[in-house]
């Protein structure tokens, strides 16, 4: 039996235990199966270690799987100016569709290469955090959250960080968890890491030959500093040209944490760029509570069938 929400179609954003999410594989396809969607990208990020349990769960429910990957790359073309008033490189997040699975694949190496990276940051964040009072956290700890060493992700850092140091950042509610993002873990936050150097370039080009279609995710969070109309109109254009020319095909217009009409005028100006609108939840399990699958923040995301046909049409 399909719930009253069984008019939502795709989700191409989604997050398992495999990465930053709280569900399985099998659970994550179970929940798209009881609210009616056709089709599903499971997003972890940089791996699609997760694929062969949701591709079996999926294809026992009747759920379309397509396999997919989130990753952080740097662009080099569109500097950004931090807190500090320096100018680096700007961190965004891809989303890569139809990705091959042989781990041999030059993709595949580029993802290895990623999760060493996260590795390492991981450590090193774990030594600052420590450094700054947070003496009960470990990576053991953050293992143990995870499942593995290799899913742990900021979601695991800032529930340890609640739970074994409520005296530094308080307790466990939806005021602080938002509090740890912003003034701990976030690009201005007290013990940030850098996350990897690699290029927009570097892994796109790793892609050539496959059937890999690239999508830059929740493009206003990568691009913008306000959700201002005029603002997202005057700097969006520039930059999705600028993705295109350098092998995207998508732009997630259908954000889940968007408002409609911002969603809407992504929608415009990714068509006017000659591009696909993909979309998608983010939907990460009760690490994001706020955020319901297939439906976003707002529960009014909608994301239309035909734009998957036209990605698998490329």
């Amino acid at each position: 039996m399909l719930c009253r929400y069984a008019r939502a179609v795709i989700d191409l954003h989604t997050h398992s235990s495999f990465s930053d999410g709280s569900d399985t594989p099998s659970a994550l396809a179970q929940k798209a199966h009881e609210i009616g969607l056709s089709a599903i990208a499971l997003t972890d990020h940089d791996t699609t270690a997760s694929h062969p349990e949701m591709s079996e769960a999926c294809e026992r429910l009747g759920i379309e799987l397509v396999s997919g990957v989130e990753v952080s790359l740097r662009d080099n073309e569109f500097p950004k100016r931090r807190s500090d008033a320096s100018v680096g490189a700007r961190n965004v997040h891809v989303l890569g569709y139809f990705l091959p699975l042989d781990p041999t694949h030059p993709l595949q190496r580029k993802l290895a290469s990623l999760r060493g990276d996260r590795d390492v940051r991981n450590l090193e964040l774990v030594r600052v955090l420590n450094e700054r009072g947070f003496d009960r956290l470990s990576l053991d700890y953050l293992s143990a959250l995870a499942g593995n060493v290799h899913s742990v992700g900021r979601p695991h850092f800032a529930r340890a960080m609640l739970e074994l140091h409520p005296e530094i950042v308080g307790e466990m509610n939806d005021e602080n968890w938002a509090r740890i993002f912003i003034e701990w873990l976030g690009s201005d936050g007290k013990a940030y890491v850098p996350k990897t150097s690699m290029s927009i370039e570097e892994f796109v080009g790793a892609a050539k030959g496959s059937t890999t279609v690239f999508s830059i995710a929740h493009p206003l969070v990568n691009y913008v500093d306000s959700m201002n109309p005029s603002e997202i109109e005057t700097t969006m254009p520039r930059v999705l040209e600028s993705l295109r020319s350098r092998g995207f095909h998508g732009v997630e217009a259908y954000y889940g944490g968007t408002s409609e009409p911002i969603r809407k005028l992504m929608v415009k100006l990714t068509r006017d760029a000659g591009m696909i609108p993909t979309g998608g939840s983010d939907y990460h399990g009760s690490y994001k509570h706020d955020v319901a699958l297939g439906f976003g923040k707002a529960g009014d995301l909608r994301v239309p069938n035909e734009v998957l046909e036209e990605l698998k049409a490329l």
